[in-house]
């Protein structure tokens, strides 16, 4: 470990200290609680993730007031969008993220709602990045990556109106209209497609602990999306015979996109997660689909065709009964 980087974690570390004592000094006790809570699950110098009672301690603050769940979730979001240090970010977003999966129903919703106008960038770290040295530069794609896919994640739950990690009973569905089925299928490819979307050169850092935690934590959000995935493609393959040309062709494209993405997240998941029984399904449906596609066209052109020749018998007839006499009035033979 070069100087440097040894003196930026020593700088960080009593940064921290730092910011523990002013919690500790601070009239506002309970904001100052909640901060001390978050800057415990989330300190520098190591790229370990939070221990469990950590994380713990930041899920027990969803079990008081709503005003105590609120100072939680901004405390997590000051810090993660005050820090310039990439494995800070990590275990911030690793924190959120266990919140989104264990958190109370008020630390959700209040996670759900931060910012107000809400959105698919909210979580703002799309220009993230640690320049301290190449690999913190590395781990900068991971933050912007990985913060991406904890706002497909809620992206998915606000569609669905349920939470990945608390399925929906598959009877649920069946009186959903073909439109809302396709919607939800469509934000559920969203989030494979942004999966799929790996930092593929620095694959080798999952061998730090808090990386390697991440994906798994991934990994077992993709199996939740396979699933309900799963669930809308039977129910809409079902649907098929009544699916109308359009609903074919944006039900295709959906499974064209998901198709796409099964290498590019093979590359990150490699053996885990392969749910051969949902692509052996996924390929049935597409050459049915395909099917159901050139039928319904060559129905379309059967009806233009049969509409073309009755007009056209229709002014043969007419033809055949009246004549344009000299006054520009058509007349009878």
């Amino acid at each position: 470990m070069g100087y440097h980087k040894r003196l930026r974690i020593v700088s960080g570390i009593f940064k921290d200290k730092g910011s523990l004592i002013k919690t500790t000094l601070s009239t506002k006790r309970r904001k100052a609680s909640a901060r001390r809570v978050i800057l415990r699950a989330t300190t520098h110098g190591s790229s370990v993730p939070p221990s469990d009672h950590r994380i713990a301690a930041v899920i027990g603050l969803g079990d008081g007031s709503r005003f105590t769940a609120c100072t939680c979730i901004r405390a997590v979001m000051d810090r993660l969008h005050r820090t310039k240090d990439s494995s800070v970010a990590l275990k911030c977003l690793y924190t959120i993220h266990n919140i989104i999966n264990k958190g109370s129903f008020i630390l959700k919703d209040q996670l759900a709602i931060y910012p107000s106008s809400g959105g698919r960038n909210f979580l703002n770290l799309s220009t993230f990045r640690d320049g301290s040295d190449s690999e913190t530069c590395e781990m900068s794609a991971w933050v912007r990556w990985y913060a991406g896919i904890l706002e497909q994640n809620l992206m998915v739950s606000r569609v669905l109106g349920y939470h990945l990690n608390s399925p929906r009973s598959k009877n649920e569905i069946i009186g959903f209209l073909n439109s809302d089925l396709l919607k939800e299928l469509d934000v559920l490819v969203d989030f494979a497609d942004y999966l799929g979307n790996v930092p593929a050169d620095s694959l080798y850092l999952q061998r730090k602990s808090l990386v390697h935690e991440i994906v798994r934590l991934v990994s077992e959000d993709y199996r939740s999306v396979q699933r309900e995935t799963f669930v809308r493609v039977t129910e809409l393959g079902a649907r098929m015979v009544s699916l109308s040309w359009s609903e074919c062709t944006e039900f295709l494209s959906c499974i064209d996109r998901f198709e796409g993405c099964k290498e590019r997240i093979a590359v990150l998941l490699v053996n885990r997660n392969r749910n051969d029984d949902l692509w052996g399904l996924i390929k049935e449906t597409k050459a049915n689909l395909v099917a159901a596609i050139e039928k319904k066209e060559n129905e379309g052109k059967m009806v233009v065709a049969a509409t073309a020749d009755n007009e056209s018998n229709k002014l043969t007839r007419f033809s055949q009964l009246f004549r344009l006499a000299p006054s520009g009035r058509w007349v009878e033979f």
